[in-house]
């Protein structure tokens, strides 16, 4: 105000003492027009009080200086007293509406002011991030926004309200006891410091969300309304992301319910199976009423190692999935031949359950990889038999290794119905079986999944991919053992 009623006098004494040489050439109506500047010069700097200030200073520099008689304030004829109650009123008018095409000016730009802060607070909260990010955000916005201090939020957590989030410096020890007190004290927010300490209350329709602390300047009005929206929409984006978060436990539990769902249906299955073979095999040799000639019996014990194998083999998946998922793997690294663990793999394998023939296909010169050797037996062990289970009799499994890049790869192949594009990352999950009728249809489906987890523990990798004259090939790399310089 006080800027404009200097433009407002400013502008009156310029122009009266311009125009003061000139007033013999100059009408009254003239004059009385140029002095029209400094009054909507002081309306639109200072508003209508500065306007008044300007009409007033004009009216009287009109009469003093264009009005005859000069310098006095003796008006004379009727037609003066005409022209100056002319100018005061049109005067007052043009800074009245002056003044309100200033005023509708600014609360436009206030109203366009807010409703940016709003869209931006919307596409702030409105956006796919995580809790942590969307409450740094909110501090952040309310702090940016408003002009504040610092910005605290305090959600509830184990039945106590805590500071989750906060922008600019932290509120002190003894202004978070007022806001969140000792059991049995009640909460007050005093002003205190540099700057009064706020609090606005995140709600939904629903329940209390949590609360923003504010320390800095006081807002007004109309701040405060706005203050209000934000805090609405606040506690909507703070509450979708709780629910989100519910939502995501709800469906890591329903996993975890499938997973022991899945592991106690195999369980049940494929531990009974051999167990029940075990059971009547011995059965019939314990009894004395049955009797038995030497190929019968060799038989049922042949049936017996086979299923203790086969047992055996189904808990050593079992006890390989619980190190992994413990996180229990810690391979030892060494030297590897290759060709020595395939040829081992090879002869600890199941002899009823493989193809009539196996092909090795690995040259003696190829250099030793770095891996466990315990790990690497039991991978090969595994693809050579889900090698077996889908093959069709008679057919060969082809175990091949070369060298790529700093690698040596090994593969296993086999001549079975192969496995669809779609499916070739399922194979490597838990539990996942391909469903295809074969004599070798049993088993948990963790061979592959082990096998993946074991080879990853190592340092390698493992891919499944079509052979080219029909059926599957399985290969993993391992990285090439680095040889000291002298001996290369």
């Amino acid at each position: 105000m006080w800027a404009g009623v200097a433009v407002a006098i400013a502008g009156v004494a310029a122009l009266s003492g311009a125009m003061i040489p000139l007033r013999a050439h100059l009408s009254v109506a003239t004059t009385a027009l140029v002095l029209v500047i400094p009054v909507v010069g002081g309306v639109a700097v200072g508003g209508f009080p500065a306007g008044v200030v300007g009409v007033v200073g004009g009216f009287m520099a009109y009469d003093y200086f264009f009005i005859p008689p000069y310098y006095t304030l003796s008006v004379g004829a009727a037609q003066n007293w005409v022209a100056l109650a002319v100018y005061a009123v049109v005067m007052s008018v043009v800074s009245r509406v002056v003044a309100a095409l200033q005023e509708a000016r600014s609360n436009a730009r206030h109203r366009e002011r807010d409703a940016r802060r709003l869209f931006e607070i919307s596409d702030l909260l409105i956006g796919d991030r995580t809790m942590e990010e969307l409450l740094a955000s909110i501090v952040g916005s309310v702090r940016s926004i408003f002009d504040l201090d610092s910005v605290a939020l305090l959600l509830p957590r184990d039945g106590q309200l805590v500071v989750v989030a906060s922008d600019g410096e932290a509120l002190p020890e003894h202004w978070l006891r007022r806001i969140v007190p000792e059991p049995g004290r009640p909460a007050t927010v005093p002003v205190v410091g540099p700057g009064p300490l706020q609090t606005v209350t995140l709600a939904t329709a629903a329940r209390p969300v949590g609360i923003l602390a504010l320390v800095g300047t006081t807002q007004d009005a109309h701040e405060r309304q706005l203050l209000a929206t934000f805090a609405n929409h606040a506690a909507l984006a703070v509450e979708r992301a709780q629910l989100e978060e519910q939502a995501m436990r709800t469906k890591v539990l329903e996993e975890i319910d499938r997973w022991r769902s899945a592991l106690i249906g195999s369980v049940s299955h494929d531990l009974r199976t051999p167990l029940a073979s075990i059971k009547a095999s011995v059965s019939y040799l314990m009894d004395r009423t049955v009797s038995l000639d030497a190929d019968e019996r060799g038989e049922l014990l042949a049936t017996i190692d086979a299923q203790s194998d086969r047992l055996t083999g189904l808990v050593t998946n079992l006890l390989d999935m619980a190190r992994i998922e413990a996180g229990a793997l810690a391979p030892r690294r060494q030297p590897l031949g290759v060709l020595e663990v395939v040829g081992e793999a090879v002869s600890h394998l199941i002899r009823d359950r493989l193809p009539e023939r196996v092909e090795v296909r690995v040259s003696g010169d190829l250099p030793p990889v770095a891996g466990d050797p315990t790990l690497t037996g039991q991978v090969l062990s595994n693809l050579l038999e889900n090698a077996a289970h889908h093959a069709p009799a008679g057919s060969p499994v082809v175990v091949a290794a070369e060298v790529v890049g700093g690698s040596v790869e090994v593969s296993v192949a086999d001549r079975g119905p192969g496995i669809p594009p779609g499916s070739r990352r399922e194979v490597f999950e838990a539990f996942h079986r391909l469903g295809r009728p074969g004599p070798y249809v049993s088993g948990m489906g963790l061979g592959l999944t082990i096998a993946k987890a074991f080879v990853e523990a190592q340092g390698g990798t493992i891919q499944v991919s079509e052979n080219p004259g029909g059926g599957t090939v399985v290969s993993f790399r391992l990285p090439v053992f680095p040889l000291p310089a002298e001996v290369i």
